[in-house]
């Protein structure tokens, strides 16, 4: 059976990632977990696991539109 990856990811990707958090101190991981919450472009949040495909559709549609526009941007 073969394993289904997300787009651009492969077995070693999978692996080094496993790597990284696995080989992590606590506090290199505290570390790495305030620098993401301190990222201003993102945010974290809870959502309830009925909405989390609805969620993804709409992350994936403002990506796409996102997209769209800089490649409009690009043309002239």
């Amino acid at each position: 059976m073969k394993s289904k990856y997300p787009k651009g990811w492969d077995e070693k990707r999978v692996r080094m990632v496993i790597s990284h958090y696995e080989g992590q101190t606590e506090e290199e991981a505290a570390v790495e977990d305030d620098a993401a919450f301190k990222n201003r472009t993102q945010t974290a949040m809870e959502v309830p696991i009925q909405l989390v495909s609805t969620v993804r559709k709409l992350i994936a549609e403002y990506k796409s539109s996102k997209q769209s526009e800089t490649a409009a941007d690009n043309v002239f």
